[in-house]
């Protein structure tokens, strides 16, 4: 207790120079930096439980003034006026998206101040106001972490001891009570070191999150470099200096092994039988840590579906264990749509039951990771085949088509040379502007499969006049009657979705001419907002079978044109076949977007 004749101007002098103090130390802690929304949160609920202490501490004050008796008056002004302060503070707080670090070293300091200050007007260091430090406590956590805890926790424990020595030494009077001020202190220590390492627990987790936040999104085009990506980003995330991948992928008879120690990084292909189970079998299909796997009756502690349990005994292979000198191990199993193993964390100095659930999300981006890989992989390779199957059927459909003509209409001319010499030159004339077409339609295809170069526009397919070719190119040489026509008025298509109708329309045609015996030809081109029906009828005697089939049908029986309906089903189309003895019909629709 503080004498009655001691001036209350003495008092607010020290709290001025406590407040400068703290003024002080706030400036030189250093800026600790989060997300906005983080702290707009923080501030929130740091705003509403100071309204909450002012406004009960002044309802307890006014119900039981027996602790400030001496300055009841001053005291309920301060009470009144910071809850004031803390109405007005709290509403701009809510109504900001953020508070800038200024104003919170500000009000912390006019916080501690405040406290320090009823403090002195009431029981020292044995005032009720002493759970103030603590809310203290809590609102540097939030703000600053353990930065935050260490700072005000040391300026609480300066005012502490500083209203038992001053202005008289209470420690010597009889009065003050010395075990609840001891008590006080070592509490302040106390929940100060709690908070300091729930913020440093905070920060850490906050890292982590961050670091599995960055993982490499895209698998890169080579297996070294992916494996350097994944365990360097692996090893910081879960802080051990040695990482063991192993795994196996379902098409393929290997363990796959990766070793990572600092900037090294081994792999080999191993057989998959070289560590047995890697595990001991009891432990298959579960993530462990194990202080020293190499002890005969180690313990582990295990993540099962039942929870985490504890057993005894040696969790790894002794060949495995030899190989890397695995002691303390952390082990989290891997399980993708693709690969199935596990990821070892070698030599990690604390491991807690929080590492086994971070070994395993760990784990789990190393997986996907890998399968994102072995996919890519898959689909370069059905990417190449089907390209060739798309280049056999463009020749097929387009060259060879043309070739066959062109060894018919030879076979002609050689026949007509003695007769009529004069047809013979018109016919190898023909097939001499025809050896040409193909030469310019084989270019524009070799064009098509190069990279489109950025200051090289790609050129219109012309499909219209290149159907009046495909029809003249027919009359000239079978001297069949061939019609082709396209309404309503063709929209702009794409090179490629041009030069795919085209051929469709050539195979259909050239089948015609070649199996069906016709002497008259028609094919209509009809354009709709989103796909083109194109119908080829003939007057010949039509395909073996009678009767409509739709594509599926024609699928079931193994019949009609097999590379036409490839073509059409490869290009999302759909096919379906009218055949009678009197001629066919084709009726095929495909889709004019890329």
């Amino acid at each position: 207790m503080f004498p009655l004749g001691w001036d209350i101007k003495h008092r607010f002098s020290i709290v001025s120079i406590l407040e400068m103090l703290n003024r002080a130390t706030s400036s030189a802690l250093p800026l600790r930096h989060r997300p906005r929304y983080l702290q707009s949160r923080a501030e929130h609920l740091i705003a509403l439980g100071r309204i909450i202490l002012a406004a009960f501490f002044l309802l307890a004050i006014y119900l039981d003034p027996s602790e400030p008796s001496r300055y009841a008056q001053r005291t309920y002004g301060i009470l009144a006026g910071y809850f004031l302060y803390s109405l007005i503070l709290g509403k701009a707080t809510w109504r900001k998206t953020s508070v800038g670090g200024h104003i919170q070293f500000l009000t912390h300091g006019i916080d501690l101040a405040i406290f320090a200050g009823l403090m002195f007007l009431t029981s020292g260091p044995n005032s009720p106001f002493f759970v103030y430090f603590i809310f203290l406590l809590v609102c540097a956590t939030l703000r600053w972490q353990w930065y935050g805890t260490l700072w005000t926790a040391l300026a609480a424990l300066v005012i502490v001891t500083a209203l038992a020595c001053y202005p008289v030494n209470l420690l010597h009077d009889g009065s003050f009570e010395l075990n609840r001020f001891i008590i006080r202190l070592v509490y302040l220590a106390v929940v100060a070191t709690l908070l300091g390492y729930l913020g440093a627990y905070e920060e850490s987790m906050r890292k982590v999150l961050s670091l599995l936040a960055e993982w490499p999104p895209c698998a890169p085009d080579s297996l070294q470099p992916l494996l350097t990506q994944m365990l360097s980003r692996a090893t910081a995330v879960i802080d051990a200096p040695r990482l063991v991948l192993l795994w196996e992928e379902d098409d393929e008879p290997w363990l796959h092994v990766a070793f990572c120690s600092g900037q090294e990084l081994a792999y080999s292909s191993e057989p998959p039988d070289l560590f047995g189970t890697i595990v001991a079998v009891e432990l298959q299909g579960t993530s462990f840590i194990c202080e020293n796997a190499s002890q005969q009756g180690a313990s582990v502690i295990l993540h099962s579906p039942q929870g985490v349990l504890k057993c005894q005994g040696t969790p790894l292979q002794r060949l495995l264990r030899e190989r890397f000198a695995i002691g303390a191990v952390l082990c989290s199993r891997l399980q993708g749509e693709r690969v199935s193993g596990y990821l070892l964390a070698l030599d990690k100095g604390v491991m807690t039951s929080d590492d086994l659930v971070l070994g395993e999300i760990v784990a789990h981006e190393v997986a996907t990771s890998l399968d994102h890989y072995l996919l890519m992989k898959q689909l370069k390779v059905t990417a190449v085949s089907e390209e060739r199957i798309r280049l056999a059927r463009d020749l097929h459909d387009g060259l060879l088509q043309s070739l066959t003509g062109a060894a018919l209409q030879l076979e002609t001319a050689q026949r007509l040379m003695e007769a009529e010499p004069q047809t013979a030159r018109q016919r190898i004339q023909e097939i001499q502007r025809l050896l040409a077409a193909e030469q310019r339609d084989l270019r524009s295809q070799i064009t098509d499969l190069r990279p489109l170069l950025p200051d090289r526009p790609q050129e219109d397919f012309q499909l219209v006049p290149r159907m009046e070719q495909l029809a003249e190119q027919i009359r000239g040489h079978w001297h069949l009657a061939v019609e082709i026509a396209t309404f309503p008025e063709r929209p702009r298509l794409s090179r490629t979705v041009a030069r795919e109708i085209y051929l469709v329309v050539h195979e259909a045609l050239f089948n015609a001419v070649r199996h069906s015996g016709a002497s008259a030809l028609r094919a209509e081109l009809s354009f709709a907002a989103s796909q083109v029906q194109v119908v080829v009828a003939d007057n010949g005697h039509g395909f073996p079978f009678r009767g409509r089939y739709d594509q599926r049908a024609l699928s079931e029986m193994k019949r009609g044109p097999f590379t036409l309906k490839e073509r059409i089903a490869a290009l999302g189309g759909a096919l379906s076949i009218d055949s009678q003895a009197n001629g066919a019909r084709l009726e095929i629709t495909l889709p004019i977007n890329e």
